[in-house]
């Protein structure tokens, strides 16, 4: 089978790129110039350029290939140009379903995000059929992602074999960017966390989304959607975790939201009109934090067979890649490795 990834060269695309490798699969990889390969040194792939933003690119991607796995998008809580997320995350992925009809790809597995999931009102647990609308989603990444999962399913009305999944929050090594939850986890190995916040994450080894979405392509219903999570954990429960994982101490002290919410407005309105650099404590990120982000993955288990794994692992796994890799200091309980070059 001829396979394609978009995003490739990101978290989840490079893990699931690795993975499919490793099975003896022939994949290729969308790729801009601008791409860090560093993650995919040793894989045999083939390389194609193209971005999202460029259907005729997309089209030429899709030549040949029966399966299409759509990782690519735009993360992130704070942009200078809101425009951008959207050219990428709702019509690049227009484009890119557009250019896999053209080109006869048999089916496409979307990335979307529990972005674009309903929690309930009064607060608990998450699931694919909890009710949610666009006034609902909070910042911009939230709503382009929110607006491309439309597109996607919009297209599976229409005929076309689309699946959708929607991760929760992935740790691991490789985290290049890294991830908002990625900064959560160096900020804390750096002692840059005194206090926590009340909230939670839904966390997931990114190995077991990369699982998922195999199965997904396999086993999944046109136009259905899967969670693709893992293990429901408070804010201090992850930072207690990181605690015995790396020998530092976890900080005791937790921070009402409306500290956050001043501390958040304040550097992003800094950051914007004064440094003219992204912010350190994005105020979108802050308003999400507000919500405790807890979901289900029963119905991917029930009808997918997905099973995740404990999440220690994963975060072990992180902790060690980002010291090994000059992202963090050396702590108590992980030293560096003596094969690491450094970031």
């Amino acid at each position: 089978m001829a396979i394609l990834i978009t995003g490739g060269s990101g978290f989840v695309g490079g893990h699931l790129a690795r993975l499919l490798c490793q099975e003896g699969e022939k994949v290729r990889l969308l790729l801009r110039p601008s791409s860090n390969l560093s993650q995919l040194q040793g894989l045999d792939y083939e390389p194609a350029p193209g971005d999202l933003r460029s259907y005729d690119s997309l089209l030429a991607a899709c030549q040949g290939i029966d399966l299409v796995y759509h990782c690519a998008a735009d993360y992130r809580l704070w942009v200078k140009d809101p425009q951008e997320l959207y050219d990428s995350n709702v019509e690049g992925t227009r484009h890119l379903l557009e250019a896999a009809r053209q080109a006869g790809v048999k089916r496409v597995v979307v990335t979307s995000s529990v972005a674009a999931v309903g929690i309930p009102a009064g607060g608990g647990v998450g699931d694919e059929d909890t009710p949610v609308s666009l006034e609902d989603m909070v910042g911009h990444y939230k709503r382009s992602k929110f607006l491309g999962e439309r597109v996607a399913m919009e297209a599976a009305q229409q005929g076309q074999d689309v699946v959708v999944v929607n991760p929760s929050t992935p740790i691991g090594p490789g985290d290049l960017k890294p991830t908002d939850t990625g900064q959560i986890i160096t900020r804390f190995l750096r002692g840059g966390m005194p206090a926590y916040l009340n909230t939670g994450l839904n966390l997931v080894d990114v190995e077991d989304v990369c699982r998922g979405h195999i199965l997904a392509a396999q086993k999944g219903a046109r136009g259905r959607r899967y969670i693709l999570g893992g293990y429901d954990m408070s804010l201090q429960q992850i930072l207690l975790e990181l605690a015995d994982i790396s020998g530092l101490a976890a900080p005791k002290v937790q921070l009402p939201w409306w500290v956050a919410y001043v501390v958040g407005w304040a550097d992003t309105w800094i950051s914007t009109h004064i440094l003219k650099r992204p912010p350190s404590v994005p105020l979108d990120g802050v308003k999400m934090a507000r919500k405790i982000m807890y979901f289900s993955w029963k119905r991917a288990q029930r009808e997918l067979g997905y099973e995740p794994r404990p999440v220690r692992r994963a975060l072990e796994g992180a902790v060690r890649w980002f010291v090994d890799h000059g992202y963090a200091p050396e702590t108590p309980l992980v030293k560096r490795g003596p094969s690491s070059n450094g970031k």
